[in-house]
């Protein structure tokens, strides 16, 4: 054991870090630990050692026995602290993933610690993106229990360093991968860091993942979201070593402001890497036209076209002059989908632009501001959304004149919503107001507290309150110092309750204050240089060490220009005894080669400084606050300046006061300057207000003649409604009057139906006929004729016959004029107990067939009895009866309408 021991202890640490027994290894872990700790910087043997060679730590930190792991894991810590960002860079690339893997993922909650610290350390020396690189691929890892390990690790790598020194982006982006793993610890870890990501930047991560997740995700995170939403901003507890050494080396008194300055300036871009997409070849080639169409479908679905064309994160700049021209048109259209439709667009095109939008922002802020008008929330909130993404592309100095003018609107919608418009704008811009548009904003602001509406009230209070959050209390208190305690206590809630982005901080010198003695000295001797011919006073026999005086404040220092110094000399009417002008003056201030500069005269020690009782000579009447300093040479000998003592000397004490005159000749000169901006911003604000009113006016034109020409189009289209209503009417009187057409036809047929036949007519004459011939006739044949009569009379062909004959009066006409088939007239026609109707029977061929032969061969014997008896008297009779149906036939013609000339 003695020998194996020797044995292992002579080893050099990189053969005893390779050794194929544990024991060893973890001995040599621990010796290097103990070499890393007493190395006093990385030119140590041992640290050279493991820099040249730092595959050594590949095989350390993925140690299969758990102990030896733990301690090369520490060695590894050790290691870092020695060698810094030179042995950092060398060994991460062969380490890192075997810490996860092996460090956190082990077992030993040691071992744990020391691999998360070992990936601190990585981090502090050098910067974290190389490590994030490193461990996002372990996130695809096939067990879970690794994915939740490197989870972990990145939860404590931000909760430590803050999303300002690590990127967030490229984490929060795999979220929604993790939330859907299989493993419940895997969703665990994922929702750990997604809280830690909501501490650090609120609500502007979501855009990144949020849509990515499930409902139940969602609500889950809302509730976790809700513990950590009124903590206070975090702030970054560990420092990198860069860091580290620029607190250091920043001064104490000045530090804090330093750092928080840094933090609030530095901004987190979550904004999503697009691909820039060009849009005009998506765009519908007849989108203009389609546009201005009179038709508000065709507006709708031309817009609808340019919605899904534009619908990119990101759009390539062009000219989208037109089309934006033609959006803004739509703000005036009459039907609000047209204008929803169009608002979108606008809001995508903003987006999809950024700043390349900012120079179309004229063309449609102020239609959109005016459109607020709209009463219906869905359109006023798709304009709201637009009007924010068009300011996110500008700044509020472009965008307060216009929406400070809609605070005064007579319409009280547009008034309100551009309020809120104005709220929305100070809490998400960056910028702080300058002191005129703080006072602009102000008095706007506190003219709307007075309004009917409360909800106008409450949003002019929030604009204060909001303002007062950006600016603070010193430049806020006096715009509300008229308010009561009402409104005051209003205004301070919202003051509470807001979040800005901007926030304002005056501009102190970071020197510390001087004492007022002190200060005084310093002001009426600075910038002071020797005239010419004046000499200096002899240097003491023992100056004192040179004292630093603190830098001249920009205000007070002495111009250099030679027509300014004359100027102010002239002006200040300073004089030398007797009225002469000092020598000093007659040549420019600061042009003297023999005056020291500035900084040469605040390093150099008061070589000159004159004896107690010389400085009374200085002090007679006219002397002014030069001569001051000079009394008490004792209290502040370091403080005097050699050329002011000099001149106090000689008599020449009032070119402090010439230099005074002169800082007061620029201060006015700035004051003239300043009131020529504000004249020019006077005018610049009232062309504004000319071009808006032109472009209201203008706006109200096109609104004007947009109205006609739509009411002209409704006329048309009335009139185009009307005539096809008529032609619709008459269809439907041609239709009705072919009804009642064929109702008349169909009443005549019920008529003919339900009348007599003709053949009762005859039927009737007959009956007559038989009455005669009953009466004058006897025998057998005149009865064979009375019956062959009745038998063709009430036969149902003849009545048939009869309703044919109706249909045609012409030919019963002809058939009762037929002549008679036996010769003679009174054969023909003989009624009275004749055969007539025998023999009108025969000569009809359809009732031929109702007779049978024997009377047929009986009716011509019967017609010639009975004929000549009765002869004229039945043809007065026939004739009568003739004359009568005759008369019938034409009053039923004329009652059916059948009527027709002869």
């Amino acid at each position: 054991m003695a020998e194996q021991e020797e044995d292992f202890s002579s080893l050099p640490l990189p053969d005893r870090f390779a050794h194929k027994n544990w024991k060893v290894r973890k001995e040599a872990y621990e010796t290097a630990t103990k070499a890393f700790d007493i190395a006093a910087s990385e030119s140590d043997p041992t640290v050279r050692t493991f820099l040249q060679d730092p595959g050594l730590w590949k095989a350390a930190v993925a140690d299969s026995n758990v102990a030896a792991q733990q301690e090369a894991l520490g060695a590894l810590c050790s290691f870092l602290q020695i060698a810094g960002i030179q042995g950092c860079t060398r060994t991460r690339n062969l380490t890192i993933t075997s810490i996860v893997e092996k460090g956190l993922a082990a077992t030993r909650p040691a071992a744990k610690q020391k691999a998360l610290e070992a990936l601190l350390l990585y981090i502090e020396l050098d910067k974290a993106d190389p490590i994030v690189e490193e461990l996002l691929p372990l996130l695809s890892h096939k067990q879970p229990k690794i994915i939740a390990a490197t989870l972990a690790a990145l939860t404590a790598i931000y909760h430590a360093y803050g999303v300002k020194v690590v990127e967030p982006k490229p984490t929060i982006k795999l979220l929604p991968k993790m939330f859907g793993h299989a493993d419940k610890n895997v969703r665990a870890e994922a929702t750990n860091l997604t809280v830690e990501f909501y501490r650090w930047i609120k609500e502007a991560m979501k855009p990144l993942f949020w849509n990515d997740l499930k409902p139940v995700q969602q609500t889950d995170l809302e509730k976790l979201f809700e513990k950590v939403r009124d903590e206070a901003a975090p702030k970054q507890e560990r420092l990198l070593r860069s860091q580290q050494a620029a607190k250091a080396a920043a001064p104490a008194e000045v530090e804090g402001e330093v750092e928080e300055e840094e933090e609030e300036e530095a901004e987190i871009d979550l904004e999503p890497e697009f691909e820039i997409v060009n849009v005009f070849p998506k765009i519908p080639k007849d989108f203009q036209e389609r546009i201005s169409s009179t038709k508000w479908k065709d507006r709708k679905e031309a817009l609808d076209d340019l919605l899904v064309a534009i619908n990119h994160p990101r759009i390539e700049e062009g000219q989208f002059d037109d089309i934006l021209r033609a959006l803004a048109k739509c703000m005036k259209d009459a039907n609000i989908a047209v204008v929803t439709a169009a608002a979108n667009s606008i809001e995508l095109l903003a987006k999809g632009l950024r700043r390349g939008f900012a120079r179309y922002r004229g063309t449609v802020m102020s239609p959109m501001m005016e459109r607020l008008k709209e009463k219906k929330q869905t359109v006023t909130d798709a304009i709201g959304a637009a009007l924010d993404a068009v300011f996110a592309t500008t700044n509020l100095t472009d965008c307060l004149e216009e929406v400070l003018e809609f605070l005064k609107h007579k319409n009280p919608q547009v008034k309100l919503e551009s309020t809120r418009f104005l709220i929305r704008a100070l809490k998400t811009t960056r910028d702080v107001p300058e002191p005129p548009q703080v006072k602009s904003i102000a008095e706007a602001s506190i003219k709307l507290l007075t309004d009917s509406q409360e909800t106008q009230r409450s949003a002019g209070a929030e604009v204060l309150g909001t303002l007062w959050k950006i600016m603070g209390d010193r430049p806020m208190l006096a715009h509300l110092e008229g308010l009561d305690e009402i409104r005051k206590t209003k205004i301070k809630e919202f003051y509470e309750a807001a979040e800005v982005k901007a926030k304002f901080k005056p501009k102190v010198a970071p020197p510390p204050k001087p004492a007022p003695a002190a200060n005084t000295k310093r002001m009426g001797m600075v910038g002071k240089k020797p005239a010419a011919g004046v000499k200096k006073a002899p240097p003491a026999a023992a100056p004192p060490p040179p004292v630093e005086e603190p830098p001249t404040p920009l205000a007070v220092r002495p111009s250099t220009r030679p027509g300014v110094s004359k100027l102010a000399g002239a002006k200040s009417g300073l004089t030398g005894p007797g009225g002469a002008r000092p020598p000093a003056l007659k040549r420019p201030l600061g042009t003297s080669s023999a005056a020291p500069s500035p900084a040469r005269r605040v390093a150099s020690p008061v070589e000159d400084a004159p004896p107690p009782p010389q400085p009374k000579l200085g002090l007679g009447p006219g002397r002014g606050l030069a001569g001051r300093p000079l009394g008490k040479p004792a209290a502040t000998p370091m403080r005097a300046d050699p050329d002011a003592v000099q001149y106090t000397a000689s008599g020449l004490s009032g070119l402090s006061t010439a230099e005074r005159a002169e800082l007061e000749e620029l201060r006015l000169e700035i004051e003239r300057i300043r009131r020529e901006n504000e004249g020019l911003r006077v005018e610049k604000s009232r062309l504004s207000s000319q071009i808006h009113e032109l472009t209201n006016q203008n706006a109200q034109l096109i609104e004007d003649h947009t109205r006609d020409v739509l009411s002209i189009k409704a006329k048309e289209t009335q009139l185009v409604r009307a005539r096809s209503d008529a032609e619709e009417a008459q269809q439907m009187v041609s239709h009705q009057q072919r009804e009642v057409d064929r109702l008349k036809r169909e009443l005549s047929r019920q008529v003919r139906a339900n009348s007599p036949p003709p053949m009762d007519l005859s039927e009737q004459i007959y009956q007559d006929e038989r009455t005669a011939q009953a009466a004058a006739a006897a025998g057998h044949n005149g009865m064979a004729g009375y019956r062959s009569s009745r038998s063709f009379v009430t036969s149902p062909t003849a009545s048939v016959e009869g309703k044919e004959n109706m249909d045609h009066p012409v030919a019963l006409r002809q058939k009762l004029r037929s002549p008679p088939l036996t010769g003679g007239s009174s054969a023909g026609f003989g009624y009275g107990g004749s055969g007539a109707p025998s023999s009108y029977a025969a000569s009809s061929p359809r009732n031929s067939r109702f007779a049978t032969p024997a009377e047929e061969r009986s009716l011509p014997s019967a017609g010639a009895g009975a004929g000549q008896a009765g002869g004229a008297e039945s043809w007065k009779r026939a004739a009568e009866v003739t004359q009568n149906l005759k008369a019938r036939i034409e009053m039923m013609k004329a009652k059916q309408g059948l009527s027709r000339p002869h």
